[in-house]
């Protein structure tokens, strides 16, 4: 498999940033909003934004989550093997709030199908939206855009995007990994 950077450690801090500053100009305080990052690599997506919004853009007391989706998903019966599920932690009603699923590469749209399934569970949100870091625009199979987008990234289906993070991988970057013959 040959990887290429396509993202690289400041583009990626320059990219959240912008998100950040997107999600103050729509959610203010975040008094009525909750921010649900989706199992698994969503979790790590929603710790760097929550950190820079509390720490570069002085947002207190945002109410975060983890939602995982797994027995949701239209497909997860369809799957080799024995499902590892992660784990939900929602300690809250979701009820009139506005929740912002958190995501870090959006595909075909059907997890996000399945978290507005699975968010249901801990009341009827006032409103949802989707943040993806990355938007692979060409292949979704559900009509499903995203909110707030960090980067669009144009790929073919045998084609894979990575994000790597620092505290998991060593390092920040986006990747796009490809087949080789």
């Amino acid at each position: 498999m040959s990887k290429r950077e396509i993202i690289n450690s400041r583009e990626l801090n320059i990219t959240l940033n912008r998100l950040c500053c997107k999600l103050v100009e729509n959610h203010g305080d975040f008094s009525e909003s909750i921010l649900i990052g989706l199992q698994p690599r969503g979790a790590q997506v929603l710790e760097r934004i929550v950190r820079l919004l509390e720490n570069e853009y002085n947002v207190k007391n945002i109410r975060t989550g983890l939602l995982d989706i797994t027995f949701y998903r239209d497909d997860f019966r369809r799957r080799e093997g024995h499902l590892q599920p992660n784990k939900t932690k929602i300690d809250f009603l979701v009820e009139d709030q506005k929740v912002v699923f958190i995501d870090d590469v959006l595909y075909t749209g059907r997890s996000v199908r399945a978290a507005m399934d699975a968010i249901l569970s801990f009341g009827r949100p006032a409103k949802m939206e989707l943040l993806t870091l990355i938007d692979r625009r060409f292949s979704r199979d559900l009509p499903i855009q995203p909110d707030y987008k960090g980067r669009q990234v144009d790929s073919i289906e045998s084609q894979r995007v990575e994000v790597l993070w620092k505290e998991i991988n060593g390092r920040d970057a986006v990747l796009l990994t490809e087949p080789t013959s």
